[in-house]
């Protein structure tokens, strides 16, 4: 069998056609190459990039957390300032409202001085017109007991000791002790036989003992001791008048003051309404003391007064008074009470008796 002749255009056209082919194939290997490659540099820089970011989500939601702590916290403390701020508000009203009260008080202070220094004056002229009534010391056997005074000292007071029936009224409080109250405290912790001889003390015997021997030997009398209560001095004669022409009523009633020991504070009320119990009623009363009284009728809830509570429990005490009855104040001033006086004078003005602060070695 006779062989098929080649061809030489067909051979060079495979050849063409296999060269062509593997141009391609070359071409597509070499631009696969380079894709991959550009492939695989953005895929890394867009992992950096989701790993950049997820580091930025995680670095937000810490972020987060503390933003929201703290603004629980911030509502937390508003919440606080808020409260606060409402207590402020309100301790502000409260203080604003204390302090109108404390203003209105001191203006109605003002005013009651005023009005003292007013009644201290148009009393003052009242004296000057009259004059001082001079009383000097009789001879004796003119005097229902024989008081005998420091030198040659004149009994020049003004004080009205007569009457038919005469109230000694002496004040036996602690503040007798002596005139500051340091030395009231420190008196008051001392033995009894000390208190006794505190000067103070001693003038308001020597006082008490001045005031019976000039009473008329015609009156009666009766003498109280008081402090937060009333007592007679004389034991057994409570609402009972003793004569002052009788020297064991004289003698006794003064010795037995003598025995006295200063304490407790001072209510001027018990002392005023044994006026009320004696029978008939007394028309003088002759009052010791040193001051305004630090409690009323009853005892205090508190352990301290002030000043215009002090003014109160007097201006109670005298309003129970009963009318008519002239008051005579002898006041031995204490420390730190500088309405006393002024109350003490306004009282003899309004009950048409007298009022005088002794020297201290008086009578």
């Amino acid at each position: 069998m006779k062989r098929r002749p080649v061809s030489a255009f067909s051979l060079s056209f495979l050849d063409i056609m296999f060269c062509g082919f593997g141009a391609v194939v070359l071409l597509v290997l070499i631009l696969n190459a380079d894709t991959v490659k550009a492939r695989n540099e953005t895929f890394a820089d867009l992992s950096s990039e989701v790993i950049r970011l997820e580091q930025e989500v995680l670095i937000g939601q810490d972020d987060l957390v503390i933003a929201r702590n703290s603004m629980e916290a911030a509502e937390q403390e508003q919440v606080i300032t808020a409260g606060a701020s409402d207590r402020i508000i309100e301790t502000i009203k409260v203080l604003e409202l204390q302090i109108a009260r404390m203003e209105n008080e001191t203006q109605a202070s003002r005013e009651h001085i005023n009005r003292l220094s007013s009644d201290l004056k148009t009393l003052d002229a009242h004296q000057q017109r009259q004059g001082m009534q001079a009383t000097v010391a009789p001879e004796a056997g003119d005097k229902v007991r024989t008081f005998k005074g420091e030198g040659d000292r004149q009994y020049l007071t003004g004080l009205k000791v007569g009457g038919k029936r005469v109230l000694i009224l002496i004040d036996v409080s602690a503040s007798m002790l002596d005139e500051t109250i340091i030395n009231v405290v420190r008196r008051r912790n001392m033995d009894d036989a000390s208190k006794r001889k505190a000067p103070k003390w001693r003038r308001t015997l020597a006082t008490a003992d001045w005031l019976v021997s000039n009473l008329p030997a015609t009156s009666r009398f009766q003498m109280y001791a008081f402090n937060t209560r009333a007592r007679p001095v004389l034991s057994g004669s409570d609402g009972k008048w003793l004569l002052a022409s009788n020297r064991k009523d004289i003698d006794g009633a003064i010795s037995a003051l003598h025995q006295l020991i200063p304490a407790a504070g001072t209510s001027l009320y018990q002392a005023l309404a044994v006026a009320k119990k004696l029978s008939p009623r007394p028309d003088n009363i002759l009052l010791v003391t040193d001051g305004l009284p630090t409690q009323g009728r009853s005892k205090p809830g508190s352990t301290t007064v002030s000043a215009a509570e002090r003014l109160q429990h007097f201006e109670t005490a005298v309003r129970s008074l009963s009318a008519g009855i002239p008051v005579n104040t002898i006041l031995l001033p204490m420390e730190g009470d500088a309405w006393a006086a002024a109350a003490y004078w306004k009282l003899a003005i309004d009950t048409r008796g007298s009022f005088m602060t002794p020297a201290r070695d008086w009578p």
